[in-house]
């Protein structure tokens, strides 16, 4: 793996990272506040829509998420908001190892190490043609990018049919936001208010940025709500200014 500072470097160069909405966030904070938001609609998807999973749930809500990056925005945008993501989870192992702690492999998320791989493995895959230079900038080996189309079809192959159903948004629910005035709000505000035309749940299910106190990110099934904790955005920032450094 490459050292993160000159992944950053590297990623810096590429391309501007844009969302689908202006913020006063860094680009790199809102590319990772939406690949957050995305891996927990991916549980409220699983929730909502009674799919069976076979592994780790948070395995599957993060391949919702990358391919919801696919999958939503054009190619240059697309682009920039993965490579953040590679270098969110980067940041994360970086920020670990700062720490001196120890990988928690008894966690239901994977290492962030492994999820770097993953999550470049997936997108690289879904248009290897027009993403050489995204696999090299996030440093894919080879050995692993032979696989990725192969492992972006099987994503799709479950994905895809559950969002096909997502797509006919007559007579399913629209997304509930509320929101605290916090820069990730207005970012997830207008991603609700985009997503809500594109695609539904079958269930009602309230979207809720707030002060928690900690940086955390979560679904409740039994409320049928996804919190985004407003603190994230400070911890998202630590890691940008770890890695850019």
């Amino acid at each position: 793996m490459k050292a993160a500072a000159t992944l950053a470097a590297l990623i810096a160069c590429a391309a501007p990272a844009t969302a689908r909405t202006a913020s006063d966030l860094s680009a790199f904070v809102e590319a990772n506040v939406l690949g957050i938001f995305y891996h927990e609609m991916g549980h409220a998807a699983i929730h909502t829509e009674g799919l069976p999973i076979f592994g780790q749930e948070e395995d599957a809500a993060d391949v919702f998420s990358i391919f919801m990056i696919d999958a939503l925005f054009d190619e240059d945008t697309a682009q920039s908001l993965a490579a953040d993501a590679v270098l969110g989870f980067e940041g994360e192992a970086r920020l670990r190892e700062d720490a001196g702690e120890e990988v928690a492999w008894w966690d239901v998320h994977g290492p962030d190490e492994q999820r770097v791989y993953n999550t470049a493995c997936l997108f690289y895959g879904a248009n290897p043609d027009a993403r050489r230079d995204f696999a090299a900038i996030v440093a894919l080996p080879e050995e692993r990018a032979l696989g990725c189309p192969e492992e972006y079809d099987q994503a799709a192959e479950s994905w895809g049919a559950v969002l096909d159903g997502m797509e006919d948004v007559a007579g399913r629910p629209p997304l509930t936001f509320r929101g605290d005035g916090s820069p990730a709000s207005a970012v997830l505000a207008e991603e609700v208010r985009q997503l809500n035309a594109e695609l539904r749940l079958a269930a009602p299910v309230t979207v809720a940025v707030e002060r928690c106190g900690e940086a955390n990110a979560f679904y409740d099934p039994e409320r049928h709500r996804i919190t985004f904790c407003s603190e994230f955005t400070d911890h998202l920032r630590d890691i940008e200014a770890l890695i850019f450094r």
